[in-house]
C-alpha cells in the first residue's frame, strides 16, 4: 500500500505506547484516526494530542477481549466516519513474567486472552467488514520475536505471540484476493509503558502463579526505557506496509539468535536420500489431493 490519505485506521492499544506511535505516524500520512484503548485517561489524553493537531481522530474505550462491545466498536467506527476502516491495527497486549510451571489458569486466561484472542477478535469483527465494503485495505498485528521461540519465563506470552505470527501468515494468503495486505509486526524491545499492563488485569483473573509486584514493574521499566521508540517502529511499519512484506522485524540484534533458531528447526529435519521413496509418495498424495480436493475446503459453508 501506497497511498494513506483519507483511510480510516483502527488502532487497538492506541493511547500509548506502539499503538500510539502508529497513530501519530499515520495521522501525519492522512488517516482519519480511531484509538481504542482499554483506559479512559491515556485515551482522552491521546484524543487532546490529534485535537491540538487538527487532525480527525476518534477515541473508543475497548476490552478487546469483549466481542459485544468489539461490535459495538465497529458499528461506532461507521456511524462517526461513514465506513468500516481501511487499516487495522491489532496492537494492544500485556504480558507478564514468571516460571511456566508456576503458570495458573487465570494467566492463560489473561494472556492468551488479550494478546491473541484480542487479535483474534478484531479480525473477526472487522474483516468481513472490510470485504463487503470492498475496498480493499490493510492489516497489521502485533506479535513479538518472542513468537518465534518459547521461554521459560514468558511461556504463555510467547505462545500467543506465535499463534498471531501463523494467523496472520493464515490470513495474508486468504485475503489477497479482496485486495487487503496483511503483516505481522515482530518487535523486540519498545520503550513503551507495557510494564504497567498488569494494572488492567482484571480482578475475576487475579490469581497468578508471576511476581507482578511493585519491584517487578520498576525492573520492566528500567529495560523497557531502553526500547524502540514508538514512532520510529511506527515509521518503519509503514515502510514495510508500503513493500509489502508479511514479517515486519525492524531489529537488525535479533538476525542472528532468529538465524540459529531457524537452522536447528531445518537441520532437525533429515536429508531425502533417508527415505526417498516414501518422501516421493507422501508429496505425491498430497499434491493430487490438492488438486482435486482442496477446492472444497476453500469454498467455505454453502448455502
Amino acid at each position: 500500500m501506497k497511498d494513506f490519505a483519507g483511510k480510516v485506521a483502527f488502532i487497538t492499544g492506541g493511547a500509548s505506547g506502539a499503538g500510539f506511535g502508529q497513530a501519530k505516524v499515520f495521522s501525519q500520512a492522512g488517516c482519519k484516526i480511531v484509538i481504542a484503548d482499554i483506559r479512559q485517561e491515556p485515551l482522552d489524553e491521546a484524543l487532546a494530542y490529534f485535537r491540538a493537531q487538527n487532525a480527525p481522530a476518534h477515541a473508543i474505550r475497548l476490552d478487546i477481549t469483549d466481542r459485544a462491545a468489539y461490535a459495538c466498536a465497529a458499528d461506532e467506527v461507521e456511524k462517526v466516519f461513514g465506513e468500516p476502516p481501511q487499516l487495522l491495527f491489532n496492537t494492544a497486549g500485556v504480558n507478564s513474567f514468571g516460571p511456566v510451571e508456576n503458570s495458573t489458569y487465570d494467566d492463560y486466561d489473561w494472556l492468551m486472552g488479550v494478546n491473541f484472542w484480542g487479535v483474534a477478535n478484531g479480525m473477526q469483527t472487522f474483516v468481513p467488514r472490510m470485504i463487503k465494503a470492498g475496498k480493499g485495505g490493510y492489516v497489521v498485528s502485533t506479535a513479538s520475536v518472542g513468537g518465534f521461540q518459547g521461554s521459560a519465563v514468558a511461556s504463555i506470552y510467547s505462545a500467543a505471540k506465535a499463534a498471531v505470527i501463523s494467523l496472520m501468515e493464515s490470513y495474508r494468503a486468504g485475503l489477497a484476493k479482496y485486495g487487503i495486505e496483511v503483516s505481522v509486526l515482530c518487535p523486540a524491545n519498545i520503550r513503551s509503558n507495557i510494564a504497567e499492563a498488569v494494572k488492567t488485569r482484571p480482578a475475576h483473573l487475579a490469581n497468578t502463579g508471576y511476581n507482578e509486584s511493585e519491584e517487578a514493574i520498576a525492573s520492566l521499566h528500567s529495560i523497557y526505557s531502553h526500547g524502540m521508540d514508538p514512532v520510529v517502529l511506527a515509521e518503519r511499519t509503514k515502510q514495510a506496509m508500503e513493500a509489502g512484506k508479511l514479517y515486519i522485524i525492524p531489529y537488525p540484534e535479533e538476525k542472528e539468535r532468529l538465524a540459529q533458531h531457524f537452522r536447528e528447526i531445518v537441520d532437525s529435519i533429515p536429508p531425502i536420500e533417508s527415505d526417498p521413496e516414501g518422501a516421493k509418495e507422501r508429496t505425491e498424495a498430497l499434491m493430487n489431493w490438492a488438486k482435486d480436493r482442496g477446492s472444497i475446503f476453500s469454498r467455505g459453508r454453502e448455502g
